[in-house]
């Protein structure tokens, strides 16, 4: 399903400057093309700054549809059209490319992070995951790790973007279950129990980029 015209979109916009690629920025549709969307310019919501787009600029994008399910999609700028108001011409991105995420249930993808974590009893290890999720994440110990169920932990993750910028993502989570493997590790599965918007948007955004790319190979 696309966004239809005065709907919402929520961009960020791809660049080697990690502070602004974080940058959340509002517009809205004006007009709709078969393959492209007309926007307002951009406006950054704190502090009301607009934002100059130029042609090819590549951008991230979701917006909102009914029960408060975020869509997410990659596009760029194909043109501008002068009217009433000056408006951005971004590409139409396929149908089947755009990712749904719904409120209480989001989308987990394999990947091998850095996590570093301290139980409550004062233990740190520093080990690699196995998937993330906006809900939570898994990661692979060695027996000497001594790990149980309802265990609470303080974790920074480390989480790369594609345009090479990283973020330090923090949490407090709880192990639901390990699991034994063949190779004589432990597979521990952890539950976000506390984690701020914020941060669950840096790994929601990951999670994003990462089945794009998975999307496209």
């Amino acid at each position: 399903m696309y966004p239809k015209i005065s709907d919402y979109l929520y961009i960020q916009i791809a660049s080697s400057d990690a502070e602004e690629a974080e940058i959340e920025y509002k517009s809205r549709i004006a007009e709709t093309e078969d393959h492209a969307f007309l926007i307002e310019i951009p406006i950054q919501e704190k502090g009301g700054r607009l934002k100059k787009l130029f042609m090819g600029d590549e951008l991230s994008v979701y917006f909102v549809s009914e029960g408060g399910i975020k869509n997410y999609f990659y596009t760029h700028v194909i043109g501008f059209k002068e009217d009433v108001i000056r408006m951005i011409r971004i590409n139409k991105p396929a149908e089947e490319s755009i990712f749904k995420v719904q409120r209480r249930s989001f989308l987990r993808v394999n990947a091998e992070l850095e996590l570093a974590a301290k139980s409550e009893n004062g233990i740190r290890f520093l080990v690699r995951t196995d998937d993330v999720g906006g809900g939570g994440t898994s990661f692979l110990t060695d027996s000497n790790i001594k790990l149980e169920v309802g265990l609470k932990l303080s974790c920074w993750l480390l989480v790369p973007y594609r345009n090479g910028s990283n973020e330090h993502v923090f949490f407090e989570g709880e192990v639901v279950r390990i699991k034994p493997l063949e190779s004589g590790k432990n597979l521990a599965m952890l539950k976000f129990s506390s984690i701020s918007d914020g941060e669950r948007q840096k790994i929601i955004r990951f999670c994003f980029e990462r089945q794009f790319d998975f999307r496209n190979r």
